[in-house]
């Protein structure tokens, strides 16, 4: 087991969960899609990569409420010339407006 995580409700309900988990043997956190208690997917994060995705959600709880939804004991808090924190860029690779045709994807086949 790891030795620190949390776990997070969607929603839609339905026992639907994102565990996340940190485990320092493998420099890595894992991010996994629960239904009830049956792990849909996961995901290893190298553990390098968790101040992008926290500056990214930084970023998104600065876009829905403003730099008062930072919360106590944050920057922002601390001290009010705290500059907001810059928007991350973004790569975009390609029409993601919903426009474009996909094709299905192939039937996974078990060995």
């Amino acid at each position: 087991m790891p030795s620190f995580g949390d776990l997070f409700t969607d929603l839609r309900g339905e026992d639907r969960t994102l565990r996340v988990s940190y485990h320092p043997d493998r420099g890595a956190v894992v991010l996994s899609l629960w239904s009830g208690t049956l792990c849909r997917g996961s995901f290893r994060m190298p553990a390098d990569d968790v101040d992008r995705l926290l500056a990214l959600l930084t970023a998104v709880r600065i876009a829905a409420g403003g730099d008062d939804a930072a919360g106590p004991g944050t920057a922002a808090d601390q001290s009010e010339s705290a500059s907001p924190v810059p928007e991350p860029s973004v790569e975009r690779t390609g029409d993601v407006s919903g426009t474009v045709r996909r094709a299905a994807l192939p039937t996974p086949r078990v060995a």
